[in-house]
């Protein structure tokens, strides 16, 4: 039986606990996660690729069917490279929905063999985002309850305003 790889991408700027739920859960209906770092010409992210893929790799080691690889370029083409059948995604609200949507519609008609599936948040995390994580640790508020505890101080230090 062919293995059932997934693709679970995003920018992770940072990581937060919502989304190490998703992850969590993927790699329970998948045999295989990879949890694929995007990189965005057009953004500018407080932590480098790299920074984030290594807070990634701390976060899910318990995890063992996941791991983290890097993207730059067209998601269709890497799920195509990499022969996965799914892409996964998060939803939180109806406005990640519409965006979601058409994005999941354009990876279907770049690459027809691959599907996309989102998956609910968990109802404690429906409010959280990586820019509320930023934008609460950069006035030095606590984020103990929206990161992973192993990647909180890096988080804060790195955003807290002087």
């Amino acid at each position: 039986m062919k293995e059932r790889l997934a693709i679970c991408p995003g920018s992770f700027d940072p990581v937060t606990l919502g989304h190490l739920d998703i992850m969590t859960r993927a790699s329970k209906l998948f045999d295989r996660v990879i949890v694929l770092v995007s990189v965005n010409a057009d953004k500018t992210p407080c932590f480098s690729a790299e920074e984030r893929m290594e807070m990634i790799r701390e976060v899910i080691k318990d995890l063992p069917n996941v791991s983290v690889e890097r993207l730059d370029g067209l998601l269709a083409d890497y799920v195509r490279e990499r022969g996965a059948c799914a892409i996964v995604k998060g939803l939180r609200a109806m406005t990640d929905f519409e965006y979601e949507f058409q994005m999941a519609l354009i990876n279907k008609k770049l690459y027809p063999d691959a599907e996309t599936v989102f998956l609910v948040t968990s109802s404690e995390n429906m409010y959280l985002s990586s820019s509320v994580v930023r934008q609460v640790a950069s006035f030095g508020g606590d984020i103990s309850s929206f990161v992973p505890p192993e990647i909180a101080g890096r988080i804060k230090e790195r955003l807290m305003k002087p």
